[in-house]
């Protein structure tokens, strides 16, 4: 099984800056794809950005040049840096990683969540 810890979520006025992270931890395997996701609400989750195990990445629209996502594959934890924040960035921030595990039927794939991390901008 593979666990996911979030931190670095909080209350910052626009313009400001965070920084997330979320590291990995259990019987991994290999890690492949690592991102990030958000939901405000009453709005469905969506894609902020991802990352893949070669470090392609992908950014929605909407923070491309202010966000940027970093991953350790050293410590199975992905970053993501978050710069001039709008208060319309504001929302409970989720990492996903997906990979492949250890386990006992052998080697088999998994997708985890984190908890969730809040993240509120104010005008």
């Amino acid at each position: 099984q593979v666990q996911l810890v979030e931190s670095g979520g909080g209350l910052v006025q626009a313009g400001g800056s965070l920084r997330l992270s979320c590291a990995a931890s259990g019987s991994i395997f290999s890690i492949n794809a690592m991102g990030w996701y958000r939901q405000a609400p009453g709005k469905q989750r969506e894609l902020v950005a991802a990352i893949t195990s070669g470090g392609s990445t992908n950014y929605a629209d909407s923070v491309k040049g202010r966000f940027t996502i970093s991953r350790d594959n050293a410590k199975n934890t992905v970053y993501l840096q978050m710069n001039s924040l709008k208060p319309e960035d504001t929302a409970v921030y989720y990492c996903n990683v997906r990979g492949y595990s250890d386990s006992q039927l052998g080697v088999v794939e998994f997708g985890s969540w984190g908890q969730g991390t809040q993240v509120t901008v104010s005008s």
